[in-house]
């Protein structure tokens, strides 16, 4: 028996030797970090983006499209640049910040009269000659329509010399190693015409990163360099000039002989009051959305006078790039969520990223993390595969991985991190499986030998005790009826805007803790905050028999909580002089069976209700502002509260719903219901819905007006049914 202890012990080595040479290779197969490797890495990055894109947060950037339809209407590309500084015109007209061309002017404009002079045949007359020497050139005229405006041209990348250099507009610091000794030089550029350069607000780089060679844009180059200056790149300059900011700050690591933890590298660039994360070499991550129509305007739109007053909205304070979808362009592009667009909606996306705040970042020891998870996983699985067999192994490989994928996902989502997990799973499987094939042609008969061996010193019974698991919570739930609330602050973004982190903290516990508190005064049960919004629950985990008037009195008194709040500026949002003077909010209630009861995982659970009247509930509540009515009830729950004041909103179509679903305004409690007042209210309500429905539009208009007389306040929740008389006034 001693023999085959040493034998076994022996046999373990050998394996821990062949799983450590493995390793070893995968350790430097990823400090090497082949192409495809790369490539695998950043398909991981695009499914994380395809699973949960960008968030969609509206910002002050459009786009001025050149598609198939505006060069059909106007003239084939490249139009004239008299054509151009029209456009430019129209735009700084209609109040853009700054108008920033994905699109370049290399050569003198074909349609100039120098260069039809050029062109014409010998014999001409001279006459024809002076006519045409007397017209003012083409270039020279958008060189002076754009030297009155903040316009951004831009430049792009090439493999061959023009001769030609962009001209720098932005001034460049930097805090560190200097860029220039850490940005890749391009070999050569193609600028725009010389005297549109220096007649431009900006100059800018319009092409993308040299790193994706597979077609797929995940990457924009904010600034970069020739070898001997250092260049923005087309977002930058945007930004820039739209702030009027004279110059960039762009901070490295420390300068070269200084003690540095590794290589130089660019952390971020400032562009006025904006400061970017950036990788080492100078690019943004775009972070992206599904691309959106709202994005763009037709750029024939813009030559169409009777339109402007539509665009204008769309373009004051924007920054407007002007580029092109036409196929024959040959500017679209592949994004990482699979989608095909122009080459300038990416840039856009950039700037909406850059404005917002909503980064992707790889920060640089992002590298040295894999690396290090790698080593780890991978002597985790050598030092315990002999400890447990192949099968405990496999299943803690299975919850490492898990952890791995979950861990950098919950890293993208919460911080906009991009850390692979890939790698350090598949080493950590290449691992195991060699570790295992070695152990399994080696120790599997002294595995059964040391079995049998123990099986004589334990009993049956022994050992089946000592293989049970402790006894695990048991979820899940009941089918009980209840009443479920939603409540959304109104037009929380821009106010999220105006505030600062701390402010919005405190802003929304000054909110929330009195509206809670109005909840559980009722018998609710909070479920959860979902950023600015509550839900809750009455029903559970007590009985309360009457939870639909209940969970309707604890809404009426949340209204009240925000009227009071609003009242005393209890924001400070008045004594501040900010933009958004007060707060609203709207409320979903829904009654109806529901499962209650503790879910979520053996490890970590919830007590929280779910179902199709949870569903219906939240759908009730955002159709509050179509409605026009801070609280909403569905049918069932005011059935359930008789006694208090409702009036008809009528059949609302909701996500999900099939069929409409009828609901009702919850505008006063039994005290109000009880009076003169609402009573006639209700009564005339009544005629203006039958009248609606009947189609009686003059009996209706007559009811409408009645009822807004008798209920001012509620003037907002009338202009729906002024609308639906309207519509059948046009029939």
């Amino acid at each position: 028996m001693t023999f085959q202890i040493k034998a076994i012990f022996s046999r373990r080595g050998f394996v821990a030797l062949t799983a450590t040479l493995v390793l070893i290779l995968m350790t430097g197969l990823r400090i090497a970090n082949p192409d495809f490797l790369v490539a695998v890495r950043e398909l991981t990055f695009d499914y994380y983006q395809r699973f949960q894109p960008r968030d969609y947060q509206p910002a002050p950037v459009r786009i001025v499209d050149i598609d198939e339809a505006s060069i059909s209407d106007i003239g084939q590309w490249p139009w004239p640049r008299t054509k151009i500084a029209e456009l430019v015109d129209v735009l700084m007209e209609l109040g853009a910040a700054t108008v920033v061309f994905d699109v370049i002017f290399p050569e003198p404009d074909r349609t100039s009269p120098t260069q039809i002079q050029a062109s014409l045949p010998a014999g001409t007359p001279d006459h024809v000659i002076n006519s045409l020497q007397d017209l003012p050139d083409n270039d020279g005229f958008l060189a002076e329509t754009i030297a009155s405006y903040p316009v951004v041209l831009g430049f792009a990348i090439s493999d061959k010399s023009t001769g030609r250099v962009p001209i720098k507009k932005a001034g460049m610091a930097y805090g560190g190693a200097d860029p220039v000794t850490i940005l890749p030089p391009f070999p050569a550029a193609v600028p725009s015409l010389d005297i549109l350069q220096e007649s431009a607000s900006g100059v800018g780089s319009i092409s993308v990163s040299q790193d994706d060679r597979d077609g797929v844009i995940r990457r924009v180059p904010l600034i970069m360099s020739d070898g001997t200056s250092v260049y923005p790149g087309l977002a930058t300059e945007a930004l820039r000039v739209a702030q009027g900011a004279s110059g960039l700050i762009v901070r490295t690591t420390s300068a070269s002989g200084e003690i540095d933890s590794g290589t130089p590298a660019i952390t971020d660039l400032k562009i006025g009051a904006f400061t970017v994360p950036t990788t080492a070499t100078g690019e943004i991550w775009v972070y992206y959305t599904p691309d959106r129509p709202d994005r763009y305007i037709q750029s024939k739109e813009l030559f169409a006078r009777d339109k402007h007053a539509d665009l204008a909205p769309l373009i004051e304070g924007h920054i407007v790039l002007v580029g092109t979808s036409a196929a024959g362009l040959r500017d679209i592009r592949a994004t990482a969520l699979g989608d095909l667009v122009p080459g300038v909606s990416v840039h856009a996306q950039a700037l909406e990223q850059m404005i917002n705040g909503q980064f992707l970042n790889r920060p640089d020891w992002a590298e040295g993390l894999e690396t290090l998870t790698t080593i780890l996983t991978g002597s985790l699985f050598i030092l315990i595969l002999p400890m447990i067999g192949s099968l405990g192994t496999a299943m803690i490989g299975v919850a490492v991985t898990a952890v791995l994928i979950g861990g950098s996902f919950y890293l993208f989502l919460e911080h906009g991190l991009l850390i692979d997990p890939i790698f350090p799973s598949l080493a950590a499987f290449m691992v195991f499986a060699a570790a295992t094939a070695m152990l399994y042609f080696l120790t599997e008969r002294e595995k059964r030998f040391v079995r049998q061996a123990f099986s004589q010193y334990l009993s049956p019974d022994l050992v089946t005790q000592l293989e049970k698991t402790p006894d695990q919570l048991t979820l899940g739930g009941e089918i009980r009826p209840m009443t479920i609330l939603f409540m959304d602050i109104r037009g929380f973004t821009p106010i999220s805007e105006q505030l600062t982190p701390t402010e919005l903290v405190a802003f929304l516990n000054t909110l929330l803790s009195p509206l809670s508190d109005a909840i559980q005064a009722e018998g609710g049960t909070i479920d959860k905050y979902i950023g600015d919004s509550i839900m809750a629950f009455w029903n559970a985990p007590l009985a309360v028999p009457d939870h639909a008037e209940k969970a309707c009195r604890a809404s009426l008194a949340m209204l009240k909580i925000v009227e009071d709040l609003n009242a005393r500026d209890a924001f400070g949002f008045k004594a501040r002089d900010l933009k958004a003077q007060t707060v609203k909010i709207g409320i979903g209630l829904n009654s109806g069976d529901a499962c209650v009861g503790n879910m979520g995982s053996e490890r970590r659970f919830n007590y929280s209700v779910i179902g199709d009247a949870v569903n219906v509930a939240s759908r009730i509540e955002s159709s509050c502002k179509a409605v026009g009515s801070e609280l909403l009830v569905s049918e069932e729950t005011r059935a359930q509260a008789p006694e208090l004041a409702f009036l008809e909103a009528g059949e609302i179509p909701l996500k999900g719903k099939s069929e409409p679903v009828r609901l009702y305004a919850l505008i006063g409690d039994e005290t109000y219901a009880a009076t003169e007042d609402y009573r006639k209210l209700a009564r005339v309500h009544d005629g203006l819905t039958s009248a609606v429905k009947s189609g009686e539009t003059r009996s209706a208009e007559m009811e409408l007006a009645v009822a807004r007389k008798l209920a001012p306040a509620l003037s907002t929740f009338f202009d729906r049914f002024e609308d639906q008389i309207s519509e059948k006034t046009k029939l």
